[in-house]
């Protein structure tokens, strides 16, 4: 991809696990390539829930810098992730505080923005986190 061609993704995100900490995955969708949809389902170990979506953020950051996007707007359910990724939260959890951290870093090569979105509005992400919960079993 060549820098006129340069791309708006936009991204679902969704992490989860059965148990707080317990077998965990992730889920994607990342809309705006040129090669259509992409869809990430990856199992990711044992975690609790928050390590699991910023993880999923993590993915979605990492894909749109390689893809050599301009912008990423991610859509998460995860009101802490969403509100320590724009300051409104602190990370008291070195574990998150260090996600947070990366994630942030990787944000500063697009023009990125975050919102949350309620889980209803989430379904296909969360189904691809679940689908890869359920392959770590």
């Amino acid at each position: 991809m060549t820098a006129d061609t340069m791309t708006d993704l936009v991204a679902y995100v969704d992490g989860g696990s059965l148990g707080n900490p317990g077998p965990s995955g992730i889920g994607v969708v990342i809309d705006g390539s040129q090669d259509g949809p992409i869809r990430i389902a990856k199992w990711i170990g044992h975690h609790d829930n928050n390590v699991a979506e910023y993880v999923a953020l993590l993915e979605a950051l990492q894909c749109a810098v390689g893809l050599r996007a301009r912008a990423l707007h991610v859509f998460s359910d995860s009101e802490v992730v969403v509100k320590q990724m724009l300051g409104d939260y602190t990370c008291r959890s070195p574990r998150l505080y260090s996600l947070n951290w990366t994630c942030r870093k990787l944000a500063q090569f697009l023009d990125f923005s975050i919102s949350h979105v309620p889980r209803e509005n989430n379904t296909e992400a969360n189904a691809l986190a679940h689908s890869a919960v359920r392959k770590g079993l």
